[in-house]
């Protein structure tokens, strides 16, 4: 694996982070209604649940993109809207410049002050050096989000948001993704990630967050929750009884 240009060990400045009485509420629907939940500094974090229950909403307000109605979101005493230089926020449909694949890189890192030699680096780690003169509008559906995830990991971040980064992709694309997603948890990045897949849940989960009309149903170690939930909401979630 190619050193990508940042620590090993991250130091996790801005976690554990602590959630509590979060509201939120659009059109007169209320998407999450008393929220509470602690995370801690490492591993990956699988938010699941149905539709409707909060899960995309709750990672934009995590990212300091939206403000709650009430309550408060603490990253290790930092507020969310503070905290957002040291995170990265992967959407479902990446947004990617006009430009070359290579270009998308160049204009990240240097928006960011971030050496631009990396840049060769992370298209490798990506598997997408030989896509780099190539406008990026012209990547498939699992080759933007690669594009998309080494910007993200271009930022140094902390903390890695993302929002069913594998949905509508072919089986290859998920596994490419679900392997940058591996070693960005290896290298100490905290990964907080939104999926409707149990089999993806079960290969990346250390713990899972089962998110039901707008609170935490269930919060367990992703072996607790996959072979023994706790409620019987996750156990219907798992069992097909509840839509996704």
């Amino acid at each position: 694996m190619r050193d990508l240009g940042y620590v090993e060990t991250l130091e996790h400045a801005m976690l554990p982070l602590t959630v509590s009485g979060l509201r939120l509420s659009f059109g007169g629907k209320t998407v999450l209604d008393g929220l509470d939940l602690s995370l801690t500094a490492t591993g990956v974090t699988v938010i699941m649940g149905p539709n409707g229950a909060g899960k995309s909403q709750f990672l934009k307000l995590l990212h300091g993109l939206i403000a709650p109605d009430a309550g408060q979101i603490d990253w290790n005493g930092t507020p969310a809207t503070r905290a957002t230089a040291r995170q990265a926020l992967v959407f479902q449909k990446p947004v990617l410049l006009r430009r070359s694949v290579a270009a998308n890189l160049d204009f990240v890192l240097k928006a960011r002050g971030k050496d631009r030699s990396r840049r060769d680096a992370l298209l490798d780690h990506v598997g997408l050096s030989d896509k780099a003169r190539q406008p990026a509008r012209r990547l498939s559906g699992g080759e933007a989000q690669r594009l998309a995830l080494a910007r993200a990991l271009a930022l140094d971040p902390e903390v890695l948001l993302l929002d069913e980064p594998t949905a509508s992709l072919d089986p290859g694309s998920v596994l490419a993704i679900e392997a940058i997603i591996r070693d960005a948890r290896t290298r100490g990045v905290k990964v907080i990630l939104v999926t409707h897949d149990p089999g993806q849940a079960r290969r990346l989960a250390d713990e899972v967050v089962f998110l039901h009309r707008g609170r935490v149903a269930e919060h367990s170690s992703a072996e607790t929750f996959f072979d023994r939930p706790r409620s019987t909401v996750a156990r219907d979630f798992l069992d097909g009884r509840i839509v996704v």
